[in-house]
């Protein structure tokens, strides 16, 4: 009688389209880009990923900005994606604002030509989506929401500032077990421009690239 191997690749997790896993492998031959300093911040915050993994099994990661429209998600999305491509478990990413406003749909485009899948939820002001990005995972819910919104951890997760505005104007964070400055320009310099969508792209690309280098020194 043949034994079934329960642990064959069929039922691992993986990128939900070749499109996606081609640019994970595109994107991570970029890390020569980040610079010595940035490096740093983002082994850190690895390590402390780790230790946290090691120490619990599991570990809430809440990335905020300011209106939770553009970096947060961003950075939600691809910390998702990375644990995933590194077999990273017991992951859950979040984003929320200091004030609450909608998924800016340029963001949502540059995430979509990725090959993550995003679906619509609802249609109003501030739309929910749906964002798939591996084969035995739940999607990601991503709608515009404050940090301390109640469809976020309420305490013990690690807080990843994404913005200068969020960081000055949350000096403390007591729900939080820890907290870590990773910023990012705002894309929305660029809105209503010709160059729109070339910075969308070149920004979600490096929030890519850094969430997979930080997930790449992640030990534990």
């Amino acid at each position: 009688m043949q034994v079934v191997n329960q642990t064959q690749d069929v039922a691992k997790n993986k990128l939900i389209t070749g499109l996606l896993d081609v640019y994970v492998q595109e994107v991570k031959t970029e890390f020569g880009k980040i610079d010595k300093e940035r490096k740093e911040l983002l082994k850190k915050v690895a390590h402390y990923v780790g230790l946290r993994l090691e120490e619990d099994g599991q570990l809430a990661l809440t990335f905020i900005c300011t209106h939770n429209s553009r970096r947060s998600h961003l950075a939600q999305i691809w910390a998702q994606v990375a644990a995933c491509h590194y077999s990273v478990k017991g992951i859950s990413c979040y984003s929320g604002g200091t004030e609450a406003t909608a998924f800016y749909p340029a963001a949502i485009q540059a995430v979509e030509k990725t090959g993550i899948k995003v679906m619509t939820l609802s249609e109003d002001k501030n739309p929910v989506y749906a964002v798939k990005y591996c084969t035995n995972s739940h999607p990601v819910m991503c709608y515009s929401k404050k940090y301390d919104s109640t469809f976020n951890p309420q305490g013990g997760y690690t807080a990843i500032m994404t913005c200068s505005n969020a960081d000055k104007n949350c000096p403390f964070i007591p729900e939080a077990s820890a907290r870590f400055a990773v910023k990012y320009e705002d894309p929305k310099i660029s809105d209503g421009t010709p160059e729109q969508a070339d910075v969308y792209d070149e920004r979600c690309r490096q929030i890519a690239r850094e969430m997979l280098y930080l997930f790449s020194h992640v030990k534990g």
